[in-house]
């Protein structure tokens, strides 16, 4: 039987009744906790909301050993996030995505939109991974959501939903644990809150978080030292916010939040190096086994993410909420990569220069600082046959980013000169790029009661955007020079919903909705270091277009075992229009944008929540998604030979999606005496084979001819001709489990995550097109760890 068979019996025995699912307990009277939502800006509960929605509370969270927006990826029907390396991830709904985002692309705007409650946080590759610790829940709305939700919602929007502050009560909490890594490094972590009223109408909470992140990546080093764990690091932060309610109806919240991420190295496995392989006969042979690569400096990232944000709300007397949401948001990140072999490929493999250039010392720094502003304003009311909510939104957003790759030493042997008018002496390459971002936007939704089984809800954005920029290139490796562009987009991204109650426990949803993506302005490629058949194919492509989505979908909702499960389902189908793929350029070691007129991405998903017992609940999730390139774009070059550009070729798939992905969890408790008892949950996921980017499934991608890269043979002769990789990564399952004890106030737990011990390929991480480095981004092997929890 086919996953799509599985899934549909699977459903329909799950709805209509199976013996074998639902043996009848004892604990008729048990009914699933309700879980509140803001989808729609208003609070409501969750199988209200009539669109496909999924809802991790604070206790899942916990249970299942969440630490980040990875893990709960897992745990979520048609949501992946595709691990970058530290700090920088993919963030997928419903199988629209156009492949890797890159950090040398700063003009490429996001799919998803990810909040922190309210405000926006979400940026393109380096959305901050914010630590899960004191919060209420993770809402993933799939779909388009740009009515309500319009900062690069395109395909969903990821919701962190923070514990706000609780005038009613005094409370405090704390965790603290260890953790070692099987063959790695060891950590610890502590984090608490506390929660104060200030009187009858205020109160502050104060939370804060310290992660010492252990590494496991051994890093081989030029004379055949090892650098052990290389991969450490930490991630620490905290949020003070202050409640007041200084008249019966008004609410003023205001916000600090900050977190820095700290880390000495990739997370990477390297599968070829030109300077460290096991082809060679000229340079000493380097087996690079598993979890291992080959540096020969450390790689750190720095992240220091601040926001600061205020929300006023006003209730009227006739119903009438008023909410002001005004946020800022500063932002320095700093990339450090070893980009030796790139360098090496070009100074010793094409120019031809002696091992004492090549293989001089060579970081590639990448700096991103981003300030801006958003302010929001809303007003909503209605009845209980009549809901509305419609407002205003600003956003304005300046990005700095700039990248250097020094090489010290370089002119001093070489004498070839190196400083320009930005570039200093050994500067190979240097750029420095401002941007400024800004949206205006209108937005309404409101919902009708007609009659007393459906529902209709109708709504629709305004968006006005504009994007000027100022590069400057400069640098042996660059093609020098200053340029100004600037690009603008505006339309309505509407959207309209039925929801029809069969009855109490059970409706059907279906709705239509556009989401868009602002186009932008493409770096000027690296012209010294291009073939002639790359320029021809890469070049003159100076802006991409909007990228537009239509989304088509039908959703069944139920409460069944009498409140004490939900099962829910959706198909959908999505065309996409000028999806906005990433490219390498091939020998020019840059990125380019190029627009696919059409594409489509189609599947079904699936949750399932029962308390089967008073001491048993499970969970089961699942998606299957058929997403694909519905068009090919092609070059010609002089001679008038048509090829397929980048793999951008009808019936190819889209990049970083799974076609299959599911999750299974489950918690059994048992009393040990007096107040405490025992528990042990289990989770095991399975993520299905995926591609990095769309050019991933070019002809021939994948076989790299060992001499054709290595004309000057600084590496040759070598034992063989190919070097081959499989560019499809693997499926792969990941199982956790925890066994602890707990009573109303402590949680004391060990825990075993990936106790398989699973190498997963996370994604393809490569160097100048592969002819430099080819390795593969990869998780975490097994842990084990303690946690204890307190909370009062």
């Amino acid at each position: 039987m086919t996953r799509t068979g599985i899934l549909f019996f699977t459903a329909f025995s799950l709805v209509f009744g199976s013996p074998w699912v639902f043996a009848q307990s004892d604990a008729d009277e048990l009914f699933m906790e309700e879980v509140l939502v803001t989808a729609r800006k208003r609070e409501e509960t969750l199988q209200d909301v009539p669109f496909s929605v999924s809802a991790l509370t604070e206790r899942q969270m916990q249970e299942r050993g969440m630490m980040n927006l990875e893990d709960v990826s897992r745990n979520v029907a048609s949501f992946s996030v595709q691990n970058l390396g530290p700090g920088q991830s993919q963030v997928a709904i419903r199988g629209a995505s156009a492949g890797q985002i890159v950090r040398d692309q700063p003009g490429v705007k996001e799919q998803v939109g990810v909040y922190l409650d309210e405000s926006v946080i979400s940026l393109s590759l380096f959305t901050p991974d914010l630590d899960l610790y004191d919060m209420a829940r993770v809402e993933v709305l799939r779909g388009p959501q740009g009515t309500l939700f319009g900062s690069g919602s395109l395909s969903g929007t990821v919701r962190y939903i923070t514990n706000q502050p609780d005038e009613t009560e005094s409370s405090y909490g704390f965790e603290a644990g260890l953790n070692t890594i099987d063959n790695g490094g060891t950590g610890w972590t502590i984090k608490g809150y506390l929660n104060s009223p200030m009187g009858d109408n205020a109160a502050s909470r104060l939370t804060f978080w310290y992660d010492d992140i252990p590494g496991y990546i051994d890093s081989h080093q030029p004379g055949g030292g090892m650098n052990e764990d290389y991969n450490d690091g930490s991630r620490y932060g905290g949020r003070f916010a202050i409640k007041l309610n200084t008249k019966e109806n008004l609410t003023v919240t205001p916000r600090l939040v900050f977190q820095n991420v700290d880390m000495n190295g990739w997370n990477r496995t390297d599968t070829f190096n030109i300077l460290a392989n096991p082809y060679t006969t000229s340079r000493p042979q380097v087996n690079i086994g598993e979890d291992e690569n080959f540096t020969q400096f450390d790689e750190p990232f720095t992240d220091e993410f601040f926001l600061a944000d205020l929300t006023i709300a006003y209730d009227f007397e006739n119903g009438l909420t008023l909410t002001s949401i005004t946020s800022f948001t500063d932002r320095d990140i700093l990339v450090v990569r070893d980009a030796t072999a790139l360098t090496a490929s070009i100074t010793g493999g094409s120019i031809g220069l002696g091992e004492d250039v090549y293989t001089l010392d060579a970081p590639l720094d990448d700096f991103t600082k981003v300030e801006g502003w958003t302010q929001e304003l809303r007003i909503g009311g209605g009845s209980e046959t009549f809901a509305w909510v419609a407002g205003v939104f600003y956003s304005s957003f300046d990005r700095h980013y700039g990248q250097n790759l020094l090489v010290p030493g370089f002119e001093d042997l070489t004498g070839i000169p190196t400083a320009g008018f930005i570039a200093p002496k050994d500067g190979l390459f240097w750029s420095d790029l401002m941007y400024n971002f800004d949206q205006l936007a209108l937005f309404g939704e409101a919902t009708w009661a007609v009659g007393d089984a459906l529902d209709i809800t109708a709504g629709v954005r305004y968006y006005d955007f504009d994007e000027s920029r100022v590069q400057s290139f400069d640098g042996i490796f660059a093609d020098p020079g200053t340029t100004l562009g600037d690009t603008d987009a505006d339309g309505f991204a509407p959207r309209i919903m039925a929801d029809y109650h069969l009855n109490d426990d059970m409706s059907i949803n279906a709705q239509i909705s556009k989401g868009f993506r602002l186009g932008g302005i493409n770096d000027p490629l690296n012209v010294p270091l291009c073939t002639p058949e790359d320029l021809v194919t890469f070049g003159g492509r100076e802006n991409w277009d909007d990228e537009e989505l239509w989304n088509y979908e039908i959703g069944f909702k139920s409460t069944i075992m009498g409140g004490r499960g939900t099962f829910n389902v959706a198909a959908f189908y999505q065309d996409i229009k000028d999806l906005q793929a990433t490219v390498t350029a091939g020998s020019c070691s840059s990125r380019v944008v190029f627009n696919v007129p059409e594409a489509h991405s189609a599947g079904l998903e699936m949750e399932l929540a029962i308390q089967q017992t008073e001491r048993f609940d499970w969970a089961l999730t699942a998606s299957i998604i058929d997403a694909e390139l519905d068009s090919t774009v092609t070059s010609t070059d002089s001679s008038g030979n048509t090829t397929v550009v980048g793999g951008i070729q009808e019936g190819n798939r889209l990049a970083t999606v799974p076609e299959f992905q599911a999750a299974a969890a489950a918690t059994y408790s048992w009393p040990t005496g007096g107040e405490w008892e025992g528990y042990v949950t289990g989770l095991l996921q399975y993520v299905g084979d995926r591609y990095t980017q769309i050019g991933d499934q070019a002809e021939g991608f994948g076989t790299v001819p060992l001499y054709a890269f290595d004309p000057n043979n600084i590496g040759g002769p070598y034992t063989q001709d190919f070097f081959v990789f499989d560019p499809l990564m693997d499926d792969y399952t990941v199982g956790n489990v925890r066994i602890g004890m707990r009573n109303e106030m402590w949680d004391l737990s060990f825990y075993v995550n990936n106790f398989t011990d699973e190498r997963a390929e996370l994604a393809l991480d490569q160097e100048r097109g592969t002819l430099a480095r080819v390795g593969y981004l990869t998780n975490q092997p097994r842990t084990f760890g303690v946690l204890a929890r307190y909370d009062f």
